[in-house]
């Protein structure tokens, strides 16, 4: 046997010894939170503090894999974890100028470095290297090696990987890149410290650019190509990682495991995308400290869309980290609809059954309508369109706001009263508490004909649909908010929704569906101050229109009347034709004769309107009284002999101001109050 085959044997059965390097490094990766079709919404940092994402070979621009292996392994594909040319070259390289030139090491040589903790420059680790490197090409093929190395090769600080450097360099995913984008990828782990973009981007170019002339050298780019890519512009600092759906996305890594930590959601990355800047941009418009919350529900399954927790969840003047879809407020009127569902389901009213709006009393409750005026005798469809207070707290009676209150419950949904406290007829005009998510989950039942599905973001909910209404009756109140009038400027006649405000104008809330989704939105400030003006109609119901122009072109329609539907007689027979209600109507109180009071804002309370030049005017709001009415502020006049009950002031400063409205009948009103 001659020397050299002895020699060969020999080397085999050494680098045979070697045991694969531990691949637990690259299998701690980054937790991801990825959409419904796997596109990213949110990364989070490995326990140790890295950006460590992912990806494989296949998820990367082809272009970039090829200036990979022009520039540091020629024959990646030929040999078997070691390129002996490789390694002569480089030697014979030291021997001639008295130093290290190029290192030898091949695509599989720096990944096995990559995975073990030691990462010395000596002779003795870099022979282990390169049994390590034929062990690991021996136990997990090319192709695992290579997405081992876009997983783990360093780009300065805590970025590992191209996925993250594309993402931190470029702000996108490595799928596509130009030239020069692609060659600064290669250019950067030979050197991550001292050629980051982010702290030398001269570095970084003149990295970048000899990697394009070598490439150029082995005629992978042309000259031209090479021109072009030389002139863009390098990164001077760094992107922030996507934080889509951030409150959701925090929740889902909560459920990772070292073992599955890619976290799949049920959300639209794009809706998501288009809803998140929606309610940056109208919050802005809304003022200062202001926030906003929107979810998207398929209600054919219940899964959630889009679920955009705050206006922006790193602005912290408005408290963007809490998630305001779950936080518990005041709904309004939005709980109306269930009423009357409830009154048709009982066969006590029907949408035609006139029904009087006139100052009632309640035992020792007497609600007023929004607008302190009152529309006589109406049917219920026009009330419920019209949203009017009394006749839903008329019908709320007759149904047992007990008996709604166990409803609502046993479909999913949560109602939150003062402890020990019975639901009462207040709860009809938003004297309760419930979510963003609650409300949602209400109105799949008006769009499924009655039946109510969970709400999900990861996992569909074991179990059938519950019953909320009858499918005859929740026809009825989709027909009848499909008719309600649609914010200016909106097609009418497309979605149907209801608007609510909450007492003190602290929440403005719109619900609305159409026959594929339910969309809701809240607004207003996450501390609960009160906002002059917040009202349902007119700030919330706009961005539910804009909501669905964002998320499809037409709004579907809703599903055919159910076949029981057709059965009901046209004439109503007369115990449906009127509705009787039980309370003490009071005729002496029509018109002026309402005592005058100051409805906003009330006696006592703190109205935050911004700071320093910022300050906003103050809404001011009479109820009753006879007009023309005189507003006053600490005893001088601001407002004199005007009709409408609504005006506004502009204060000078902070600090205690007492408002006084007088009406036509020299009737007054004072109210305390403290400008913040």
């Amino acid at each position: 046997m001659s020397l050299f085959t002895l020699a060969f044997a020999s080397g085999t059965v050494w680098l045979a010894s070697f045991d694969p390097p531990s691949l637990a490094r690259a299998e701690s990766h980054s937790t991801l939170v990825v959409d419904r079709n796997g596109k990213l919404l949110r990364p989070f940092t490995t326990p140790d503090g890295l950006w460590r994402l992912p990806v494989k070979a296949t998820e990367v621009d082809p272009k970039y894999l090829e200036f990979l292996r022009a520039y540091e392994d020629r024959r990646f594909g030929g040999h078997r974890g070691v390129d002996p040319m490789a390694l002569v070259r480089a030697a014979w390289q030291a021997l001639e100028s008295g130093r290290i030139v190029s290192g030898g090491s091949t695509l599989t040589m720096q990944t096995a470095r990559l995975l073990e903790p030691d990462r010395s420059r000596t002779l003795t680790r870099k022979i282990k290297e390169i049994g390590s490197a034929v062990a690991l090409e021996r136990a997990v093929g090319k192709d695992r090696v290579l997405d081992l190395y876009l997983t783990l090769a360093p780009y300065g600080g805590n970025l590992e990987g191209v996925r993250a450097a594309s993402l931190a360099y470029f702000g996108k995913e490595p799928q596509r890149l130009s030239n020069g984008e692609a060659a600064l990828l290669v250019a950067l782990p030979q050197s991550p410290e001292a050629r980051r973009p982010d702290r030398d981007p001269k570095s970084a170019r003149a990295a970048r650019d000899r990697v394009l002339d070598r490439l150029g050298s082995q005629g992978v780019l042309t000259g031209e190509e090479i021109a072009h890519a030389k002139d863009e512009d390098v990164p001077q600092g760094r992107i922030a990682f996507p934080a889509f759906a951030a409150h959701a996305s925090e929740d889902a890594a909560k459920a990772a495991t070292p073992q599955n930590n890619v976290v799949g959601l049920t959300i639209d990355r794009d809706a998501q995308a288009a809803l998140e800047l929606l309610a940056k941009e109208r919050s802005r418009n809304l003022g200062p400290a202001h926030s906003m919350a929107i979810l998207v529900v398929e209600h054919a399954t219940g899964a959630v869309r889009a679920h955009v927790g705050s206006a922006d969840y790193f602005d912290g003047t408005r408290a963007g980290h809490v998630d305001q879809a779950r936080a518990v407020r005041s709904p309004g009127s939005t709980l109306k609809p269930f009423i009357y569902g409830m009154a048709f389901e009982d066969g006590i009213a029907h949408p035609k059954t006139v029904i009087e709006d006139r100052p009632t009393r309640f035992g020792r409750y007497a609600p007023k309508n929004f607008g302190e005026d009152y529309k006589g005798t109406v049917n219920v469809e026009q009330a419920l369109q019209m949203s009017l207070n009394v006749p839903a707290v008329a019908v709320l009676e007759a149904v047992g706001p007990a008996r709604l209150a166990a409803r609502i419950h046993a479909v999913g949904a949560n109602l939150k009263l003062p402890l020990n406290e019975a639901p009462g007829l207040a709860i009809g005009l938003g004297g309760v508490g419930t979510t963003l998510f609650d409300l949602a989950t209400l109105y799949t039942g008006l769009a499924r004909g009655g039946e109510v599905v969970p709400l999900y973001e990861r996992e569909p909910q074991a179990g059938e649909g519950h019953r909320l209404l009858d499918p005859v009756a929740a026809w009825q109140i989709a027909q009848i908010l499909l008719g309600t009038p649609a914010p200016v400027g909106a097609e009418p006649g497309r979605i149907a929704y209801k608007t609510g405000t909450s007492y003190g104008f602290r929440d403005a809330w719109a619900v609305g569906f159409d026959g594929r989704y339910v969309v809701a939105v809240w607004t207003g400030r996450p501390d609960g101050t009160p906002s002059p003006g917040l009202v349902g109609r007119n700030s919330a119901a706009p961005i539910l229109f804009d909501a669905f122009g964002r998320i499809e072109q037409r709004p579907q329609p809703l599903p055919p009347a159910p076949y029981e539907a057709t059965l009901i007689p046209k004439e109503l027979p007369p115990a449906l034709a009127r509705f009787q209600p039980h309370g003490e109507i009071l005729p002496q109180l029509v018109a002026g004769d309402i005592p005058l009071s100051i409805a906003y804002p009330a006696d006592g309370v703190k109205v935050d309107l911004g700071g320093g030049s910022g300050i906003s005017p103050l809404a001011l709001k009479a109820a009753g009284g006879t007009p023309p009415f005189t507003w006053m502020v600490d005893g001088r006049p601001i407002v004199q002999g005007q009709r409408r009950r609504e005006s506004s002031w502009m204060p000078p400063g902070r600090g205690f101001t007492r408002l006084t409205v007088l009406d036509g009948q020299g009737r007054s009103a004072t109210a305390m109050v403290r400008i913040d």
